[in-house]
C-alpha cells in the first residue's frame, strides 16, 4: 500500500468531517486549524497566528487567535494536536530517516525502509524508530513487530519481515508480558515464514521459544494450572469468527481487516507452537495460507475504496 489506506494513520486519513487529526509543531499552526479541548472536542477555528519573542529575540510563544476571540498561547518548541484540513506531508526516505550507526538495530530499520521509499506506513514507523530504539521499551518493540507484520502481509516482503523480526527474536522472556507480546508475535511470524520456505529446523527453533513464559513458572501447582489453561487455548482457540462475519455483513472493510489480523496472528501462533489436539499442522497450514490471502485481498480493496 503506497501507504495502504487500510493502515493509514489518522494524520493521513480524513475523518467524517473531512478533517485530519495531526500532531504539529506550534510554529506550524495555521488559520482554519482547530485545537482539541481537554474533553476532546474541537475548538473554534484559528483565525490568525503570531509569534512572540523573549528578551533575547528568541521565539518563545505562538499566540493563536480563534474565531470566537479567544487567544491560545503555545510554547514555541512544543507539539500540539489539531484538527486540520491539511494532510500531513508525505515522508521522504532521503530526508526523514535519522542518521544511524552501521550495524545497529536502527540501521536495520533504515535499510528496510529504503527498500520501500514510497510506502508511507513503513517510512512513518522507520522515521520514529531510526531516532533510537530502546529494547526495554514495550511500545518500540510493538512498532518493530507492527512493521514486520506489515511487510509480510501487505507488501509480501518476507525477507524484510524476517529482518525486522530478528531484532526481537533473540530477546529473552524476562517476566514482562507487555514486552513478551511483541516478541511472541515476532517468533510466530518468523517460524511460519521459515516453515513455508522449507526451513523446518529454524521454524521449530523459533516455535519452541513460545513456551518460555509457561516454563518459567516455578510453582508446581501454578505450572499445572497454566498448562491446563494453555491446552484449552490450543484446543479451543478464539478465531474471531463471529466478529469477522459481522464486519463482513456490514461491509466494514477496516474492521474486518482488524479482526482478520488477529485471527492470522492466532493461527500463526498455533502453527508455530504446536500441541493442538483439535487442529492438525496440515489444517493450520491451510488456514494460515487462506487467511494471508484474505488479508492481502482486503488490503487491496481498502486501498481501492480510499482512492476512489
Amino acid at each position: 500500500m503506497a501507504e495502504s489506506p487500510s493502515r493509514q494513520s489518522a494524520s493521513r486519513r480524513p475523518d467524517g468531517g473531512g478533517d485530519y487529526l495531526r500532531s504539529v509543531r506550534a510554529a506550524q499552526v495555521q488559520a482554519g486549524d482547530r485545537f482539541l479541548t481537554r474533553q476532546g472536542d474541537p475548538s473554534a477555528p484559528v483565525e490568525s497566528v503570531r509569534t512572540t519573542r523573549d528578551d533575547f529575540g528568541t521565539p518563545a510563544l505562538v499566540v493563536a487567535t480563534l474565531s470566537d476571540g479567544r487567544e491560545v498561547r503555545i510554547a514555541y518548541g512544543s507539539t500540539i494536536r489539531v484538527r486540520t484540513a491539511r494532510p500531513a506531508a508525505a515522508l521522504d526516505a532521503a530526508t526523514d530517516l535519522a542518521e544511524v550507526e552501521e550495524g545497529s538495530p536502527e540501521a536495520v530499520i533504515v535499510q528496510i525502509a529504503q527498500r520501500h521509499p514510497d510506502e508511507q506506513r513503513v517510512l512513518g514507523l522507520a522515521a520514529k524508530l531510526s531516532r533510537g530504539i530502546n529494547m526495554r521499551s514495550g511500545s518500540q518493540l510493538e512498532d518493530i513487530d507492527t512493521l514486520a507484520k506489515y511487510l509480510f502481509t501487505d507488501l509480501d516482503d518476507s525477507d524484510g519481515a524476517l529482518q525486522a523480526t530478528e531484532l526481537l527474536t533473540d530477546l529473552p522472556f524476562d517476566g514482562a508480558m507487555g514486552r513478551w507480546k511483541s516478541i511472541e508475535s515476532a517468533l510466530a511470524l518468523a517460524a511460519n515464514i521459515h516453515h513455508h520456505r522449507g526451513e523446518d529446523e529454524m521454524a521449530r527453533a523459533f516455535g519452541s521459544r513460545l513456551a518460555e513464559p509457561d516454563e518459567a513458572e516455578t510453582d508446581h501447582l501454578k505450572a499445572k494450572l497454566t498448562a491446563e489453561f494453555r491446552q484449552r487455548q490450543l484446543n479451543e482457540p478464539n478465531l474471531y469468527d463471529r466478529e469477522i462475519a459481522r464486519a463482513h455483513a456490514m461491509g466494514d472493510l477496516e474492521t474486518e481487516r482488524s479482526w482478520r489480523d488477529q485471527r492470522l496472528a492466532t493461527l500463526m501462533y498455533l502453527r508455530a507452537r504446536g500441541g493442538s489436539e483439535t487442529l492438525s499442522d496440515e489444517e493450520l497450514d491451510r488456514r494460515v495460507n487462506r487467511e494471508v490471502a484474505a488479508v492481502r485481498e482486503l488490503a487491496q480493496r481498502i486501498a481501492a475504496q480510499n482512492q476512489g
